[in-house]
């Protein structure tokens, strides 16, 4: 037993107790030196310490101040670092104030509380500096705000007659994507009562009129995500090809913890899709690929989802009712050997589209509602149903492990708990979804390049934490 213990603390994990699952350790340089940079250090450092409270140096933030002791390792609910950032907005404890964009996000103040139950580790001699969030290291309004400009500036496209279908290589890499233009229009979004394998979440069926906007051609492949998952392996393949690799704006998105298990179970990686992945992960790949790219990219929403899906046609399938011509257009439960397939390996939708049924369901922006009984107006413009809960959130398409009902282009799906059920970790990963194999996605890229509040909403649905 006392080896097990061991490992596990090698491996990179806190041990709570021999019968509890291991904790993920939090890191100090990631995670807890910027909260502590961009929000308190300004006023908690030598010459400025407020409340005689010093947060620059590991051994004055253990000392604390005129409250007491700052930091009591292994005991959060005894440590004000903490604390004191998780009383109410009005209370004046509240760090950091409401004045200094107090309190912080859930997310964060979690981080702080699972550092210090995990023994509050702080490297002896790393000093601790104020930082300005203009200068961009994690915070997300002025994150957007930033690729905001990059992005606008460079735009080229303003009119949909300027859209045309694009190959492009992620900058600094070898990876190519391509996108396919989807022109505006209105459709009738859900299926008719009389539609063989119709689900009530289908209906009531409604108008929806949708901008002109690009979508991936293929799923996003584990070439591509690959490339966000692995910073490393990405700033390897930069200095390979002379480029730099100092972009303070790409180095401030998150990207995911390395996996627990090899992600692809054996389905296979070249030219395939990726899968497993929260919304919140996919979302943050999309983050990542408009700061490479200096275009805005997001998930689509089941609106523009399902409008690409049917490419003009209001037929079951986009290639029309007969469940039998599956096999054409996907790779679905009887045709694909208990796996994903490569991408691309099926007749596409008429809009070009590839896999749009069957190969792996994907991720929608949008928080799943069980029906479409809210959606009241004649036309409805460019629906979006934000995120309010972990669970659940919408994904379409159907998949290779799916019977041909489920693939339909109505056809709708919930995230679930359950989808991270052998996930040994506590609390339960924000990236990955071991149980969700059949799960991926790709992206969209409207021609209208919204304001950076909505970019920022686009990539940070704000409850990745259960």
């Amino acid at each position: 037993m006392k080896n097990v213990f061991v490992c596990l603390l090698l491996a990179g994990f806190a041990v709570v107790s021999l019968d509890a699952a291991p904790v993920p350790r939090v890191d100090f340089v990631k995670d807890i030196q910027p909260l502590l940079e961009f929000n308190c250090v300004a006023c908690h450092r030598e010459g400025y310490a407020k409340g005689s409270l010093r947060l620059d140096r590991r051994d004055e933030a253990f000392k604390g101040g005129d409250s007491g002791v700052g930091i009591v390792a292994g005991k959060p609910e005894k440590s004000p670092v903490y604390t004191s950032t998780v009383v109410p907005m009005d209370d004046e404890r509240l760090m950091p104030p409401k004045a200094k964009n107090g309190p912080l996000p859930k997310e964060k103040t979690d981080l702080i509380r699972d550092w210090i139950a995990q023994g509050a580790l702080w490297p002896k001699d790393l000093v601790l500096m104020p930082k300005k969030l203009e200068e961009v290291a994690g915070d997300e309004k002025v994150l957007a705000i930033e690729l905001h400009k990059r992005i606008v500036s460079g735009t080229k496209e303003t009119v949909a007659s300027q859209m045309k279908a694009y190959t492009s290589k992620i900058p600094a890499t070898e990876t190519e994507f391509s996108m396919v233009p989807i022109p505006a229009g209105e459709f009738l979004m859900g299926s008719a009562a009389s539609e063989p394998g119709r689900k009530a979440d289908e209906g009531p069926q409604h108008k929806v009129k949708i901008a002109p906007f690009w979508m991936g051609k293929f799923e996003v492949t584990w070439d591509e995500f690959e490339l966000f998952m692995y910073p490393e392996e990405e700033k390897r393949t930069m200095h390979r090809l002379g480029v730099a690799s100092t972009d303070k704006v790409l180095d401030a998105v998150s990207r995911p913890t390395k996996p627990y298990v090899e992600m692809s179970f054996g389905m296979g990686k070249i030219a395939s899709p990726a899968i497993s992945m929260t919304q919140h992960a996919a979302n943050k790949y999309c983050q990542w690929l408009s700061s490479k790219t200096g275009h805005f990219y997001r998930l689509p929403t089941e609106a523009e989802w399902e409008y690409a899906c049917r490419a003009g046609t209001r037929t079951a399938y986009s290639w029309g009712d007969d469940p039998k011509l599956a096999k054409e257009y996907a790779w679905l439960e009887s045709n694909s050997d208990f796996k994903y397939q490569k991408i691309g390996k099926k007749k596409p939708n008429p809009w070009g589209l590839h896999d749009m049924h069957g190969n792996v369901a994907e991720w929608c922006i949008d928080q799943y509602a069980p029906d479409y009984a809210s959606f009241k107006a004649a036309v409805t413009d460019s629906p979006w149903v934000k995120s309010g809960t972990p669970y659940p959130h919408a994904a379409r398409g159907g998949s290779w492990d799916d019977t041909p009902d489920k693939l339909r282009s109505a056809a709708r799906r919930a995230s679930d708990k359950l989808w991270k059920q052998q996930d040994p970790q506590l609390p339960k990963s924000i990236w990955y979804l071991t149980d969700a194999q059949f799960l991926g996605f790709r992206v969209v890229r409207p021609l209208k390049v919204p304001a950076a509040a909505e970019l920022q909403a686009a990539w940070n649905n704000g409850v990745e934490r259960e």
